[in-house]
């Protein structure tokens, strides 16, 4: 089940609920003030990405040392 992220228009209030994608009932209830004037936001989500043997990767253009050369660096 997602984590949606939500914010109400009655008091600013952001928050967060697992939700079913399916789910058409009515929305959720602000955690702060209880209004239902509750808006979903888009939100960025994270991925991982795995080398052959599992172990995660820096993502490109990261500072960190590279995995062919060790912490050689060229100039």
């Amino acid at each position: 089940m997602p984590m949606f992220e939500y914010v109400c228009r009655t008091c600013g209030e952001r928050f967060e609920e697992l939700r079913s994608v399916r789910d058409e009932g009515p929305g959720p209830l602000c955690p702060e003030c209880g209004s239902e004037k509750v808006v979903k936001l888009l939100s960025a989500f994270a991925t991982s990405a795995t080398g052959a043997a599992g172990a995660a990767r820096a993502p490109r253009g990261s500072s960190g040392a590279s995995s062919c050369g060790g912490s050689r660096r060229f100039t």
